[in-house]
């Protein structure tokens, strides 16, 4: 088989049928190397996923309500990068408590599971008594269904509560987490890696305002710009996804990657708040002189080689 018939599945939804805009220029770059790409709805049940020789998820923003579903239609896939098990770990929230085992600043993390049958009180009883907080389900994707809460206010924690319950007895976990002011002013920094190397930087303005509310589309719109990413930065995302490697067993490197961190201005250290090996925006756009496309598309066709 020659390089020019070696064909590459990028996974997306049927919402963004020719994938994200961040996306696309995956599909000249890969041209230009001589193999074909195509983007492919992952829940498309006529595709034949075995004609292709890698299927890199990317724009597969609407799994979460059906992560299992989507767990499944991974395995099943023959050639995927990132690979299943490390989609089945990453697609859940508690990875974070891995993080945090192992030594890697996290945020601190209040967890409730549906199991317990909460009552209004309890679930109020666990949520903070001081400074904003975070609540949102374990397995969500684009700040879906995810508010932010003022205990010292009434009504607020009032909506908390209910927003707490309303997760809970639909089923799902959720986690409670104090709000990191500094994200007001500083925002979050993204570190984007290709093939475990750090590639470029950008930054996250606060999307969270007050409390959780239906979202318009897949995600919440995102205001980025592209940073220099700090050595504290660079050294607590390498942690974290050394971390990952060492609970998956996995040596090589992840295709992608992107580790989402607070802080790690002047005097102040830097904190995860998602290590994303999923569907990452890989904010493509924002890579400048960095060349995050052809890295990309030369990890591809290496992989494929």
């Amino acid at each position: 088989m020659t390089s020019t018939t070696k064909r590459v599945g990028l996974a997306t939804c049927s919402v963004l049928p020719d994938l994200d805009a961040d996306d696309r220029p995956i599909v000249p770059a890969l041209a230009a190397r001589g193999v074909t790409a195509e983007p492919v709805v992952w829940d498309d049940p006529d595709v034949d996923w075995s004609a292709y020789d890698l299927v890199v998820v990317r724009s597969t923003y609407d799994y979460s309500p059906r992560r299992d579903e989507f767990i499944e239609w991974a395995r099943r896939v023959p050639r995927l990068a990132n690979a299943a098990d490390v989609i089945a770990w990453n697609t859940d929230k508690t990875y974070l408590q891995a993080l945090d085992d192992a030594g890697v600043p996290v945020i601190p993390t209040i967890w409730l599971d549906p199991e317990r049958h909460l009552s209004k009180r309890a679930i109020h009883t666990r949520m903070p008594a001081f400074g904003d907080f975070v609540v949102k389900p374990v397995v969500s994707a684009g700040a879906q269904d995810t508010g932010r809460y003022q205990p010292v206010s009434a009504e607020s924690r009032a909506l908390a509560i209910e927003h707490a319950k309303e997760l809970l007895d639909g089923g799902r976990s959720i986690m409670i987490q104090p709000y990191v002011t500094s994200v007001d002013t500083e925002g979050e920094t993204c570190l984007i890696f290709v093939e475990g190397e750090m590639r470029h930087a950008v930054r996250k303005n606060a999307l969270l305002t007050g409390p959780s509310r239906p979202t318009q589309g897949l995600y919440r719109k995102e205001q980025m710009r592209p940073v220099e990413a700090t050595p504290a930065q660079i050294d607590v995302a390498r942690r974290a996804l050394a971390v990952a490697h060492e609970r998956l067993g996995v040596t090589e490197p992840f295709l992608y990657a992107r580790v989402d961190l607070v802080g790690g201005g002047e005097g102040d250290s830097p904190v995860v708040i998602e290590l994303e090996l999923t569907e990452p925006s890989l904010w493509l756009k924002h890579a400048g002189e960095a060349g995050t496309v052809e890295k990309l598309a030369d990890a591809i066709v290496a992989r494929i080689a």
